[in-house]
Formats: C-alpha cells, sequence, structure tokens
C-alpha cells in the first residue's frame, strides 16, 4: 500500500526536490521549518507545516524528539531526510521504527554499519570491492600507526572513523609527523561526531573521485552509472559531472556495487564513493545512505526520476526497473550555486534583489532562492544548482558557460564567476582533473 503523507525533515532546495517527487505520487507534503524558512518556497507549497522554532537554527532540524513529534502530530506514513541533518542518524531511524514510521532511506542497521568507516571498509572488502590497505581496527598511537605505515608504505591518510565531508583528516609523509597529526585529527574526530577513533590506510595521490549511483530494494540492487566528482573546495564538491568512464569500467565497478549494496542488505538510494589513481585502480571510499546533492546529473542522463524511485522502494515495491533498463545517453554538468566570494570560498548571505534563472533545451535549475530571499548565514550556502545536458561533453560545457552567462543572482555573491573560469580552463576541457584541481589552479581564485 502507498504512502498517503510523508513528512519533509530537511530545507532549502532538496525539501523543495522531494516536495515535487510527492507530488507526481499523489502524496501529501508535509514539512518542518524553523523560523529562518517560515516563508521558503518549500512552506509554502507544502500541505503541512510544522514549526520548530529554536534559539539555535540548526537545532531546528537537528532535534530528532521535535521530528518525531511532528511526524507523529501529523500521521504521516514516512519521513524523508534529503540530505545533511538527520539522513545519516542511526538512533533517528531507530526512532522511526519504534514508532512504525518509515524511514525513506536504509534502516538502522544498515546506515549503522556504513556511517562506521572502519566496519564500511571490512563489509565491502567481504563483498569484493577494492579497498586501500589501512587498518582494521582503531589507531590509538603514533608508534602503531607509524608501524603500519612503514608497512603499506608512505603517504598515510589518517580518518575518523565515523566521520565525513573531509573534517579532521590528516595526511602524513613521515614518522615523525603521526604524533601531531593523530591527536589532532582525534581532537577534530571527538568534537565533531562526538567518536575519537582514527584509522590510517594508503593515501592515494593524483586521485580522482568517481561514485556510482545505486537503488536496492533489499534484496537486489541496479546502478544508474557513475559521476565524476573531482572539483572540490575544502572536501567539498562545486562541480560535478557524468558519465567518466568506459563502458568495460563503468560494468566492472558496477556489478562491484550493486553486490556490496547487497551484501548489506540495502534499501533506498546509496552512493558508492571511490578514489581512482594515476594507474587507474579504483579503491572504496565510503557509501552515502541517502540521495545526493548531485543526483541530477543521473536523472539527466539516464532519464529516470531517483527521488520518485527511492520512496517506491520505501512504500515496499520490488525494484521496478532492471539493469538492462538503464542506458546512458549524452553528458550532464552540475554546477553549485553557493552564496560564497568566488575567490576565497567565504560565505556571503544575504538579500537577492533580483533573480532570475537560465532555461532552454537541455538547462535544469533546481533552487529554492527567489526575488526578495533571504539567504541565512545559518545554512549551507548552496543557492542553486544548475544542471544541463548535452549530446557531448564539449556541448554540454558550451551549454553551461551559457545558462550561466544568463543567470542574474543581485544581492550575494556567488561562484559562478570560478565556474566561468573553470569551463574555460584547459586542463579542465581535456579531463586532466584531480581532487587537487582546485590547490593546483591558484590562478583560477582571481
Amino acid at each position: 500500500m502507498g504512502f498517503k503523507r510523508i513528512l519533509i525533515a530537511n530545507r532549502g532546495e532538496i525539501a523543495l526536490r522531494v516536495l515535487r517527487a510527492c507530488r507526481e505520487l499523489e502524496i501529501e507534503a508535509a514539512i518542518i521549518h524553523g523560523r529562518e524558512d517560515r516563508t521558503s518556497l518549500p512552506v509554502q507549497l507544502s500541505d503541512y507545516a510544522i514549526p520548530i522554532y529554536r534559539k539555535e537554527p540548526l537545532s531546528s532540524y537537528l532535534e530528532i524528539d521535535a521530528v518525531i513529534n511532528a511526524a507523529k502530530s501529523l500521521e504521516v506514513d514516512a519521513v524523508h531526510p534529503g540530505y545533511g541533518f538527520l539522513a545519516e542518524n542511526s538512533w533517528f531511524v531507530s526512532r522511526l521504527e519504534q514508532e512504525n514510521i518509515t524511514f525513506i532511506g536504509p534502516n538502522s542497521e544498515v546506515i549503522s554499519l556504513l556511517g562506521d568507516k572502519i566496519r564500511a571498509r571490512a563489509a565491502m572488502k567481504e563483498a569484493g570491492l577494492p579497498v586501500a590497505e589501512g587498518s582494521d581496527e582503531p589507531i590509538n598511537n603514533a608508534d602503531e600507526a607509524a608501524k603500519l605505515a612503514e608497512k603499506i608504505g608512505y603517504p598515510v591518510i589518517i580518518k575518523a572513523a565515523a566521520g565525513g565531508g573531509g573534517i579532521g583528516m590528516q595526511v602524513v609523509h613521515q614518522k615523525s609527523d603521526f604524533e601531531s597529526a593523530l591527536n589532532l585529527c582525534q581532537s577534530r574526530a571527538q568534537s565533531a561526531f562526538g567518536d575519537n577513533r582514527v584509522f590510517v590506510e594508503k593515501f592515494i595521490e593524483g586521485a580522482q573521485h568517481i561514485e556510482f549511483q545505486v537503488l536496492a530494494d533489499g534484496k537486489n540492487a541496479i546502478h544508474f552509472g557513475e559521476r565524476f566528482c573531482s572539483i572540490q573546495r575544502r572536501h567539498q564538491k562545486i562541480i560535478e559531472e557524468g558519465p567518466w568512464l568506459s563502458d568495460e569500467e563503468r560494468e566492472r565497478i558496477g556489478n562491484l556495487v550493486c553486490k556490496g549494496a547487497e551484501a548489506v542488505g540495502y534499501k533506498g538510494l546509496a552512493t558508492f564513493e571511490f578514489l581512482r589513481d594515476k594507474f587507474g585502480e579504483f579503491y572504496f571510499l565510503e557509501v552515502n545512505p541517502r540521495v545526493q546533492v548531485e543526483h541530477t546529473i543521473t536523472e539527466m542522463i539516464t532519464g529516470y526520476n531517483l527521488v520518485e524511485l527511492g520512496i517506491r522502494v520505501a512504500q515496499g515495491e520490488p525494484l521496478p526497473i532492471t539493469q538492462n533498463d538503464i542506458v546512458l545517453n549524452g553528458h550532464s554538468i552540475q554546477c553549485r550555486i553557493n552564496a560564497e566570494n568566488s575567490t576565497n570560498f567565504v560565505p556571503s548571505p544575504g538579500r537577492l534583489w533580483d533573480c532570475h534563472f537560465p532555461s532552454g533545451y537541455g538547462i535544469r535549475v533546481d533552487s529554492h532562492a527567489h526575488i526578495g530571499y533571504d539567504m541565512p548565514r545559518c545554512f549551507d550556502s548552496l543557492l542553486a544548482k544548475i544542471i544541463v545536458w548535452g549530446r557531448t561533453r564539449k556541448e554540454a560545457i558550451r551549454r553551461m558557460r551559457s545558462a550561466l552567462n544568463e543567470t542574474r543572482l543581485e544581492g550575494v555573491d556567488t561562484l559562478i564567476p570560478l565556474h566561468l573560469r573553470i569551463l574555460d580552463e584547459d586542463d579542465f576541457k581535456s579531463r586532466d582533473i584531480t581532487i587537487h584541481y582546485i590547490d593546483d589552479h591558484q590562478e583560477l581564485m582571481r
């Protein structure tokens, strides 16, 4: 039996994206919101809106009891977390399970497993995915870490076991650096995640960041190909595109990620992230157990509504399509239009006095912004996503350049000037890109 009402436990463009999917499925859309978002488009367009006003703005979306109470008061069938906030919180999912409310995503046990990078590494290694050499247990002292580094070879990287977003990661090139790097990583992990466990693995130099989109129903899994996400600032992506790999590489890695999802009984949308070294070897990085910011690229090149499919699977439907149904067509690029200074990435909150987004053949915009919108300083700086499709990568680049030049956002700084400089840069055009692209092209930061 299908859902009648879904609570969207998020804000901004992803809340609007989920709301639209609910509309298309003829499901009522409810939403929670903080004071700063009370006049936002997702709140205005929802069927029901529950205010959760807190002194600390983030608490409006992170206070589990308040979200659970909102879901119960509205008698919703399910909660969609979007990304960020409570999307990967296993305790939140467990609470929903206790209340017999469906979480649109994997169950609490799977989220707990994948949220622990050490356990996730072990599970994916057992499923046959390539994993970089590293520690199978938490590392507690510098001598222990140094011995492992001598075995696998420098450089190595220290990562938080409960971490994400690059928080606390430290690259170590020699034994004498371990003491301070280990202490710093443990301290930042404790502060950010309440868990100071860290592990060590081989640092992949000259790497590219490539991810695979997966959908599973708890038993079977299919993939929708890959996205290339190497252009990043502070480990956060700003331009993504796809496809990127050869048909042979896509089939090989695609088969592996499906096995990985099936091995843990995954249900819903997932993104399997990899680093590919300069020799073309892949190394498993992590699984993001939710819809991704850049899911739009995959929708453009496959023609499938991923958010809708995730909801349908959560309703208990088996996979409605097979692997053979998925055919990649053309090329897609997404630029994140963050309200930030394009030379130093400093956030630029403020009011939009003018707001015009591009349109036309092969252009899509996902945004909650409008004329008069106040961009808060207390949340993520993502203002919009501009996505284009072209028959070839060159055509997609030309279309993106045109789309960015048409965009008018007055009142805040944005990354549009930087995006335009990247689109014209020779290494970008020739696909000579690694995760260090921004650092290696400081001339773009002008």
